[in-house]
C-alpha cells in the first residue's frame, strides 16, 4: 500500500497492519498512512488516538527509528486535534501527557549526549520532536478552550494532570535553553505560543465559572454539586498555571537578560490570572509569597548594581543604568499589580514591601552623594520613584485595607526614635557613605532600629506628603499623627547634616510632563509640609496640624524651630486674614502673661522665646496685622510691663518697617525719645540706683531697631560717642559687680549703634573713643578683666567701621596707634568664634580703608599665622594666605559640601542632640514632680503641717509688711522734695511684698 493514499474505510486495515508488524520502520510507514487518511467519526478518532497512544516508543536509549517514530505519532495526532474531539478529548490530552513526560526524560539524556560528543543527528532529531511536541501542546490547549468545563471526574484528573506535565517540560526545556545550541531560538519562540495558550484556556475557563457562588467564607447548600465541582477544577488549574508561571518568572529572572520574553510572558501571566476570579483566588493561590518573590527579585537587582557599582570610579551613563533599573521597574510594577487587587493578602508582607522601597530610596541617596554616579541617581528617580510610591499606595490607600491596619504599618515605618535601637554613629562620618551594598544586608526586623535606613525613611515621609492629595483620609489623619515624628528624627546628628547640605533628584509635573530637577534636601522637606498643610487645611485633619504648630512652638532645636516657624509664616501669608488675626490675639496674650521685668536681657527666657516667635510670624503679615500687634502690646502705654514687653519684640526682631508709616513714626519717635532721655540722665546717681533687670534698655531698644528702621544722620549725634565714653570711664572707676555689669552691657548696645551710624566716625570726638578703648581693652586694669569677652563681637563691628575714619599712618599719631593695637588684640584671639569675628571685620576694613600699611594692624602672634598641626610657629606669609582664602571664599557660595563641612554639621548636630535630649530630660522629671505635687493633693487631709518657726516667721513678715505701707503712705504725703528716694523705696518694697506674697502662698500650699 506504500505510496498509495488511503481512503476512509482502508484505515482499520492499516490499524490490523500496525497489530501484525514488529518492525519500526513499517510502523512509521503506515503512521504515515493514518495521518493520510480522513476521519471525521468520533469512534473512528477515539480509536486512532488510543492506537497513537498504544505505539509511542518509550525506548531507553537515542534511538534514531523510535524517535522519527513518536514523531510521526505526534503529526498524526496534531493533524487530527482541531477536529471535533469532543468524544475523546481525554484519550488526546492523555497522549499528550504520556508525550511531555517522555520529552521530559529525554531531554536530560539527549542533553547528556550532547556534552558526551555523541552523534549530532540523534540530538537534531529530538529537538524536531521537541518542537513538535510544543506545537501539539499549544494546539491542545486551544483544543480545550472550544469546550465547555468538564463536569467528569475521570476527565477532570486528566486536564490537571496534563496541564501540569505540559508546563514541567516547558519550564525544563527553558532551564536547558542555553545547552540547546541552535534550537535554543526555537524553543523559546514555541514555549511562548504554548504559554499564551495556556493563558487564553484560564480565561475562557473563568468566563464560565459563576465566581459569585463560590465565596469560600460561606457554604451554600444550593451551588449545584457539579458546578462546584468545575468551579473548583477550574481554580486548581489557574492555581498550578500560576505556580509554574511564577517558576518560570523566577528562572528567567535569574538568567540574567537572556530571557527576557519569557520574563515578561511569565510575570504578566501571572498578574493576568490573577486578576481573574474577582479575588476568589485569594485564599486558594498564595498571593504573598508571589509578592515576595517578586520584591526579592528586584533587590537582589539593585543589590547585584550596587555591589558592582560601589567600587566603580568612572561615570556611570544613563543607558547603563537603564539597563539596570528597567528591571526592577517591572518587578515592582508588577506586584504594584498584585498588591492592589488583593491588599489585604499584600497587608501580610508589608514589612517587606516598605524596607524594598526604603532600599530603593537608600541606594538613590548614596548614588547622588558621589559625583560620577549622579546619573544612575537620576534613572533611579525617574524609572522606581513613581513605581514604588504606587507599590506603597496600594497598601495605603486600599478601601479594604482597615483603618486601624494602616496606622499599624505607619507605626512601624515612622516608629518613634525613642523606641527604636538606633545607635549612635561615628561623628566623624555620614552613615550615607558607607558601602552601597550594605544597604541590602538590612532585615525587616532589624529595620526600624537601622540607622543607615534613617535618611530614606525622612526622604519617604516628604514623598507622603507631597502625594497627600492622593491618599484617603484616614491616611491623612495617620500621617498628621506622624508629624512630630519628622521633628524628633531631625534631631538625629546625621539626619540633621544630610538635610542640610545633601541634594537629592526630585520628580515635578504629573502624567507625560514630569520633570527631574536636583533640589537642596530641607527645599524639599519645607515644600512637602506646606504642601500637606494646604491639603488638610479645610479637613477635620487640621486640628492634629494645628496641634502640631502648637505643640512645638518652643522646639529646643533651632532648625525644628525655624521649620515650625516657616510653616506658621506660610500660614499667615495665606490663611483668611479672620484666621490669622485670631491667632495673632491670642499669641500676643500669651506674650502678656509671660512678661517679666527680671530676664528680658536673657535670651533663653519665656519672654523673649515668646516674643521671637511672634516677630518671625510677624515678618510675613500684612501692614495691619503689625499695626494690630503694636498697637496692642505698645501702644500709648509708658509702664514698666510695656517697656519690657517692647523691648523684648525690638531685641529679637519685630518688623518696624512693615509698620504703616504713621505707626513707624509714632514708633520711631518712642525709640529716640527714650534712647536720648536715658543718655541725657545717665550719671552715677542713675547707675546706682538702677534695678538688675530694666537699666539702660532704650539703649538696648535703638540698639536692635537700627537693623530695621532709618534714622537721620543728624539724629545720632556725638552725644552718642559722649555716653560710649562716659560707659567706658564708669566701667573702668566702677568696683561694684552689678554696675560693672550693666555697663559692660551698655557698652556693647553702643558700640553696635555707632557702628551703624557711619557718620559719626568722621567726628572729632571719635578720637576721644578709640583712647579710651585702648585704655579699657590693652593697657588698663580692666584688660585682665575676663569679663570683657562680651563686648568683643561688637568691638569688631566697631573697629570694622573705622574704615570711614581717615587714619594717620604714623608711629607719632596717638589715634592710629590705637587703632594697630586694637586690631591685634582682636586679631591674636584664639577662639574659633572670636578668630571668625576678628577676620571678618579686618576683611571689611581692608576693602574700604585708604590705609596702605596693612602690616601695623596684625600682631605677629595673629591666630591664622600659626601652623595648624604643630600650632607653635607662626609666620606673616601664612596669615596672608589664610586671610586670602577666608576672602575668597566669603565671595564665593559653596554649593558640593566637602567632607570638612559634613564632619563639622555631623559634631554640632550631635551637640545639639545632647542638648535637646537633656531640656527633654528636665522637661520629664518637671512633669513627674508636677505630678507626683498634684496627687500627694488628691490625698485628702494628709497635708504635712509646717513647722511652727515657719509659720510664726510668715506672720511677722507680713505684719511688718504692713506697717512698712503704711510708712511710706505717711511719708509720701509729708515729704514732697525726696519724690527720688521715695520712689527707690517704693521699688524694692514692691519687690519684696511679691516675695512674701510668694512664701505665704507656698506655706499655704504647704
Amino acid at each position: 500500500m506504500e505510496g498509495e493514499r488511503c481512503g476512509s474505510g482502508d484505515w482499520q486495515s492499516i490499524l490490523e497492519a500496525l497489530k501484525s508488524s514488529d518492525i519500526v520502520e513499517t510502523r512509521i510507514r503506515l503512521l504515515s498512512k493514518l495521518g493520510d487518511s480522513n476521519l471525521s467519526e468520533k469512534s473512528d478518532l477515539a480509536t486512532l488516538v488510543e492506537c497513537l497512544t498504544t505505539y509511542w516508543e518509550d525506548f531507553t536509549c537515542l534511538d534514531v527509528t523510535q524517535c522519527l517514530l513518536n514523531k510521526t505519532i505526534l503529526n498524526v495526532a496534531a493533524k487530527y486535534i482541531d477536529s471535533d474531539i469532543s468524544g475523546c478529548l481525554g484519550s488526546f490530552l492523555a497522549l499528550g501527557t504520556k508525550a511531555s513526560m517522555w520529552c521530559g526524560k529525554h531531554l536530560k539524556m539527549t542533553l547528556l549526549s550532547i556534552q558526551e560528543s555523541q552523534e549530532e543527528e540523534h540530538c537534531t532529531l529530538f529537538f524536531q520532536l521537541l518542537l513538535d511536541f510544543f506545537s501539539f501542546s499549544a494546539a491542545s490547549f486551544s483544543a480545550l478552550a472550544r469546550y465547555p468545563v468538564s463536569e467528569d471526574k475521570e476527565l477532570i484528573v486528566i486536564v490537571e494532570r496534563f496541564i501540569l506535565e505540559q508546563l514541567n517540560i516547558a519550564k525544563d526545556s527553558i532551564s536547558e535553553v542555553k545547552r540547546t545550541h541552535s534550537f535554543g531560538s526555537e524553543v523559546l519562540k514555541v514555549v511562548q505560543v504554548v504559554l499564551d495558550a495556556v493563558v487564553r484556556l484560564c480565561r475562557v475557563y473563568s468566563q464560565a465559572v459563576n465566581w459569585e457562588s463560590c465565596d469560600s467564607r460561606t457554604e451554600r447548600s444550593d451551588i449545584d454539586c457539579e458546578e462546584a465541582n468545575s468551579t473548583k477544577h477550574v481554580i486548581n488549574i489557574i492555581k498550578c498555571i500560576i505556580e509554574k508561571m511564577c517558576e518560570l518568572g523566577i528562572l528567567a529572572a535569574n538568567d540574567g537578560g537572556n530571557l527576557v520574553t519569557i520574563l515578561n510572558l511569565s510575570w504578566k501571566g501571572v498578574v493576568t490570572l490573577l486578576q481573574l476570579g474577582k479575588g476568589a483566588l485569594a485564599v486558594k493561590v498564595n498571593v504573598p509569597d508571589i509578592i515576595l518573590t517578586l520584591i526579592s527579585l528586584a533587590n537582589e537587582s539593585l543589590r547585584c548594581a550596587a555591589e558592582a557599582w560601589s567600587s566603580r570610579t568612572e561615570t556611570i551613563t544613563a543607558a547603563e543604568a537603564k539597563r539596570t533599573f528597567l528591571p526592577v521597574k517591572f518587578y515592582l510594577i508588577n506586584a504594584v499589580r498584585i498588591s492592589s487587587q488583593y491588599p489585604c493578602q499584600a497587608y501580610l508582607v508589608y514589612r517587606e514591601i516598605i524596607l524594598c522601597v526604603l532600599m530603593i530610596l537608600t541606594l538613590g541617596i548614596s548614588l547622588s552623594i558621589e559625583k560620577h554616579l549622579k546619573t544612575a541617581s537620576e534613572v533611579l528617580a525617574e524609572l522606581l520613584e513613581p513605581t514604588y510610591f504606587h507599590l506603597l499606595n496600594a497598601l495605603l490607600n486600599s478601601a479594604q485595607v482597615k483603618q486601624e491596619l494602616k496606622f499599624q504599618i505607619l507605626d512601624w515605618l515612622f516608629i518613634d526614635e525613642h523606641n527604636s535601637n538606633s545607635s549612635v554613629g561615628d561623628p566623624s562620618t555620614s552613615y550615607w557613605t558607607a558601602s552601597m551594598d550594605t544597604i541590602f544586608t538590612v532585615s525587616c526586623e532589624a529595620m526600624p532600629g537601622a540607622q543607615i535606613l534613617l535618611l530614606s525613611r525622612v526622604a519617604l515621609f516628604l514623598n507622603i506628603l507631597k502625594s497627600s492629595r492622593d491618599l484617603e483620609e484616614d491616611v491623612r489623619l495617620g500621617i498628621a499623627r506622624k508629624l512630630g515624628w519628622l521633628l524628633d528624627v531631625l534631631v538625629h546628628e546625621e539626619v540633621y547634616s544630610s538635610v542640610l547640605v545633601l541634594q537629592v533628584p526630585i520628580l515635578y509635573g504629573s502624567g507625560q510632563t514630569l520633570e527631574l530637577v536636583w533640589q537642596p534636601m530641607f527645599s524639599s522637606l519645607i515644600l512637602s509640609l506646606k504642601t500637606f498643610m494646604i491639603v488638610v487645611s479645610p479637613s477635620p485633619m487640621w486640628s492634629e496640624f494645628e496641634f502640631f504648630l502648637l505643640q512645638n512652638f518652643f522646639h529646643p532645636h533651632f532648625l525644628c524651630w525655624e521649620i515650625v516657624m516657616e510653616l506658621w509664616c506660610f500660614m499667615v501669608r495665606h490663611a483668611e486674614i479672620e484666621m490669622v488675626v485670631g491667632i495673632i490675639d491670642k499669641l500676643c496674650s500669651l506674650l502678656k502673661s509671660v512678661a517679666s521685668i527680671q530676664p528680658v536681657l536673657a535670651p533663653s527666657c519665656p519672654l523673649r522665646k515668646m516674643a521671637r516667635s511672634i516677630c518671625k510670624i510677624l515678618s510675613s503679615g500684612t501692614e495691619s496685622i503689625v499695626d494690630q500687634v503694636y498697637s496692642s502690646i505698645v501702644g500709648d502705654d509708658r509702664s514698666q510691663l510695656s517697656l519690657v514687653m517692647h523691648i523684648a519684640l525690638l531685641m529679637e526682631g519685630f518688623p518696624l518697617n512693615l509698620l504703616s508709616d504713621s505707626m513707624k513714626s509714632i514708633a520711631t519717635r518712642r525709640i529716640m525719645t527714650d534712647y536720648f532721655g536715658f543718655i541725657d540722665s545717665f550719671d552715677d546717681k542713675t547707675l546706682q540706683a538702677c534695678s538688675s533687670g530694666v537699666f539702660g534698655l532704650p539703649v538696648f531698644a535703638l540698639s536692635a531697631a537700627l537693623q530695621s528702621i532709618e534714622v537721620k544722620t543728624s539724629d545720632i549725634d556725638t552725644k552718642t560717642l559722649r555716653f560710649l565714653v562716659a560707659i567706658i570711664q564708669k566701667y573702668r572707676s566702677s568696683m561694684d559687680n552689678l554696675m560693672k555689669d550693666h555697663c559692660r552691657k551698655l557698652l556693647s548696645e553702643t558700640l553696635g549703634i555707632v557702628s551703624n551710624m557711619k557718620h559719626l566716625y568722621a567726628s572729632d570726638a571719635m578720637e576721644e573713643v578709640i583712647l579710651e578703648l585702648q585704655n579699657l581693652f590693652i593697657s588698663g586694669q580692666a584688660a585682665s578683666d575676663t569679663q570683657l569677652y562680651e563686648c568683643k563681637p561688637d568691638l569688631a563691628s566697631f573697629l570694622a567701621g573705622l574704615a570711614y575714619m581717615k587714619i594717620v599712618e604714623s608711629d607719632k599719631n596717638a589715634k592710629s596707634s590705637a587703632v594697630w593695637e586694637l586690631y591685634r588684640m582682636l586679631l591674636s584671639e584664639r577662639h574659633w568664634a572670636f578668630v571668625h569675628l576678628a577676620i571678618t571685620a579686618f576683611g571689611y576694613f581692608s576693602e574700604r580703608t585708604s590705609c596702605d600699611q596693612l602690616w601695623r594692624f596684625v600682631p605677629q602672634n595673629a591666630a591664622l599665622s600659626f601652623d595648624l598641626e604643630s600650632g607653635d610657629e607662626a609666620n606673616e606669609e601664612r596669615f596672608t594666605s589664610e586671610f586670602k582664602a577666608f576672602l575668597d571664599k566669603e565671595m564665593t557660595l559653596t554649593v558640593t559640601p566637602s567632607s570638612e563641612q559634613l564632619g563639622l554639621h555631623l559634631k554640632e548636630g550631635l551637640m545639639l542632640k545632647e542638648m535637646v535630649l537633656k531640656m527633654s530630660k528636665a522637661d520629664t522629671e518637671a512633669v513627674e514632680c508636677e505630678i507626683m505635687k498634684i496627687d500627694n493633693e488628691k490625698q485628702a487631709y494628709k497635708r504635712r503641717k509646717l513647722p511652727d518657726g515657719i509659720s510664726k516667721g510668715m506672720e511677722m513678715l507680713q505684719h511688718g509688711l504692713k506697717v512698712m505701707g503704711d510708712g511710706i503712705s505717711e511719708w509720701q504725703q509729708n515729704n514732697f522734695d525726696q519724690k527720688e528716694l521715695h520712689n527707690k523705696f517704693l521699688a524694692h518694697y514692691s519687690s519684696l511684698k511679691d516675695v512674701i506674697d510668694h512664701l505665704v502662698g507656698l506655706a499655704g500650699s504647704g
